[in-house]
């Protein structure tokens, strides 16, 4: 089952700079991408930039419909308008059953803020030690799961060493 984790960084340009170690990573085969897409927020900005990051994705990516969605609801909602609104609350009911829900993303809303960024990441057989190390250490924060509470608790452990 694939899993959905939101990694914090504490630069604009932080979430971006992993690409080539998760690159590294899949090719080592400790950790399948399904899909993966970038939030970056410079300082002084009224809102992120997005991007998917196709370069790491296979046959089973999402869509950009997928993100522009989940990013919809994250960050713009108060500037859809009503039509978009009503489909992203219906997206936002069948989110839930996959463990995005009113949670995830209010946590994921209150953490990505101007002069940070965060990388999305739908990943699968993840060698969590390994994929800890290549990542900069001290500036990434896992701040959200669809991992159950013991599976996420496990995870920020391990994170926090």
């Amino acid at each position: 089952m694939a899993t959905l984790t939101v990694w914090k960084f504490d630069t604009p340009e932080g979430a971006q700079s992993v690409e080539s170690s998760l690159l590294e990573l899949q090719k080592q085969e400790l950790i399948q991408i399904v899909d993966a897409a970038v939030v970056s927020w410079a300082q002084g900005e009224t809102k992120p930039r997005t991007k998917q990051l196709r370069n790491l994705t296979g046959v089973g990516a999402l869509s950009g419909t997928f993100w522009g969605m989940l990013f919809g609801l994250i960050f713009f909602v108060p500037l859809l308008g009503a039509a978009v609104g009503a489909a992203a609350g219906a997206l936002g009911g069948k989110l839930s059953d996959v463990g995005i829900d009113d949670d995830f993303i209010k946590a994921v809303k209150s953490e990505v803020t101007p002069g940070t960024s965060a990388l999305f990441l739908l990943s699968d057989h993840a060698v969590v030690d390994r994929v800890k190390q290549a990542l900069p250490t001290g500036h990434a924060e896992l701040i959200r799961s669809n991992l159950d509470s013991d599976q996420e608790a496990k995870l920020r452990e391990v994170f926090a060493e």
